[in-house]
């Protein structure tokens, strides 16, 4: 059975429909697959080390309320994620690339949903680099 890990502190995965523009099989796939939902850091850390790796992960950004404040992301994303106290998505995610190479094993697909368009991007972008990189090692 293929298990599917949804990471958002306040959305489920049938919200995704009502915001993002989803192509006919993603709006499938938030509707019917059964998914986990982890709401934070910790949550999704402690389900993927006593669960294994999930088929699918669907990534939002933005884990506390601390993470809201738009004028944060004029800057470098670096210097204003170290400031924030509670971990982000974009921690989610580099915690998963360690834990995939630490076992040689293969990153899940993912997919993001988050609102936050530089959060995301960062998130894509730091997933697709080690998927390119995964692949060409393997």
């Amino acid at each position: 059975m293929k298990t599917y890990l949804f990471l958002d502190d306040f959305r489920n995965p049938m919200d995704c429909i009502n915001y993002m523009r989803l192509r006919v099989d993603d709006s499938v796939m938030y509707s019917r697959e059964k998914w986990i939902v982890v709401r934070n850091y910790e949550e999704f850390v402690n389900y993927i080390t006593n669960n294994g790796l999930p088929y699918l992960i669907s990534f939002d950004h933005d884990l506390a309320d601390e993470h809201y404040d738009p004028s944060m992301y004029s800057g470098n994303y670096d210097d204003v994620a170290k400031n924030f106290k509670e971990k982000t998505g974009m921690d989610c995610a580099k915690w998963l690339v360690d834990y995939c190479i630490d076992r040689s094993e293969k990153l899940p697909k993912y997919v993001i949903h988050s609102m936050n368009p530089v959060g995301a991007q960062n998130i894509l972008s730091y997933l697709n680099n080690f998927k390119s990189f995964q692949n060409f090692e393997i």
